[in-house]
C-alpha cells in the first residue's frame, strides 16, 4: 500500500478557493507521480487552524464547495482521500438565531469512486478558553473506514494528547490512525513524541499529516510523519510544502501484535471476563 501525505503551506495572502484549486490540482498530480492508493491532506488547510475569524466566515456545509472539489479529486485520481478537515457549518435548528449553526472542524474521507466514506467531527477542541474550543462544538463519536488494505481510525490533532481515543479505535479494528493537523512549531517535539507513542502503545501504523506556513501569525511545526507499529520512523517531513510518500505493509500490524501480544494484557478499560457458573 502506497500513501502519500500532502503537507500543504498555508499562505494568507492566498485565498480560500484558490488553495481549493491548487490542493484539488495537488492530489491528481500527486496520484499520478507517486502511484498513491491513499492520499492524506492537513487539519483545517482552507482556513488555517489559528486563524479563528476565519473559521464562521468560511465555515462550509458538510457537502459543500470543499466536498464537491475533493470528491472530484478523488475520483479523478482514483485514490482514497482523506481531505483533512473542514469548519462545518450544520444546519441551523429551530432554536438557533436565523441564518446560524454549529460550527465543527469536521474531516473528510472519500472512496476511490468519489463517494463520502466517512466523515469525522473532531471530539477534543484546542484552545482552553479560546478560539476552537469555544467557537466549534465537539464531535462525540470514533469512526473507522474500512478500505481493502486496512481499517483506518480517524482522529485530528489535539485528539493525539487522548491516548483513550486511540484505544476505543483499535478496539474498533483499526490498525492505521490518520490524524491531520495544524500543529504549532513551539510544540513540534510534542508533536513527534505523540505520533511514536500512539503507535507504540497501539501497534499499529500512524499516518500524521500537519501544515506548513503560519496561521494567523502562529509559525506551523510541519515535520509530517509515517511511523510504523514498533515506532520506526518510515518518512518525516520537513517545515515547508511537501510531498510525503512512504510504502506500507499493512500485514505488519498482524504481525507485531502476534509477536509481541501487548494488547492481550490489558485489564483496564476492557469488558470483564464473564464468572464460572458454579454447580
Amino acid at each position: 500500500m502506497r500513501a502519500s501525505l500532502i503537507q500543504i503551506a498555508v499562505d494568507e495572502g492566498e485565498s480560500v478557493n484558490s488553495r481549493r484549486t491548487r490542493v484539488s490540482s495537488l492530489v491528481r498530480e500527486v496520484a499520478e507521480r507517486e502511484g498513491s492508493g491513499l492520499i492524506v491532506l492537513p487539519e483545517l488547510w482552507t482556513t488555517g487552524a489559528f486563524a479563528y475569524d476565519a473559521f464562521a466566515t468560511e465555515a462550509e456545509p458538510l457537502e459543500g464547495p470543499t466536498y464537491e472539489a475533493m470528491a472530484k479529486a478523488a475520483s479523478d485520481a482514483g485514490v482514497w482521500l482523506h481531505a483533512g478537515s473542514i469548519p462545518e457549518r450544520t444546519a441551523a435548528d429551530s432554536g438557533s438565531a436565523a441564518g446560524e449553526g454549529t460550527l465543527h472542524n469536521t474531516s473528510l474521507v472519500f472512496s476511490p469512486d468519489g463517494q463520502l466514506a466517512a466523515a469525522y467531527r473532531k471530539i477534543h477542541r484546542f484552545g482552553f478558553d479560546k478560539g476552537e474550543a469555544v467557537m466549534m462544538a465537539p464531535g462525540s463519536e470514533l469512526v473507522t473506514v474500512r478500505t481493502p488494505d486496512a481499517t483506518l481510525g480517524l482522529a485530528t490533532c489535539y485528539d493525539l494528547r487522548f491516548p483513550e481515543l486511540f484505544r476505543g479505535l483499535v478496539d474498533a479494528g483499526a490498525e492505521m490512525f490518520v490524524v491531520p493537523a495544524g500543529w504549532p512549531a513551539r510544540r513540534r517535539e510534542h508533536w513527534r513524541l505523540f505520533a511514536r507513542a500512539r503507535a507504540v502503545e497501539d501497534q499499529v501504523y500512524v499516518l500524521a499529516c500537519g501544515t506548513g506556513g503560519t496561521h494567523a501569525g502562529v509559525p506551523q511545526a510541519g515535520h509530517s510523519v509515517v511511523v510504523d507499529p514498533w515506532g520506526e520512523v518510515l518518512a518525516e517531513a520537513g517545515d515547508g510544502e511537501e510531498v510525503l510518500t512512504v510504502d506500507i505493509d499493512p500485514a505488519k500490524v498482524s504481525a507485531t501484535r502476534e509477536q509481541f501480544p501487548v494488547l492481550k494484557d490489558r485489564l483496564l478499560g476492557q469488558a470483564p471476563p464473564p464468572r464460572a457458573s458454579r454447580p
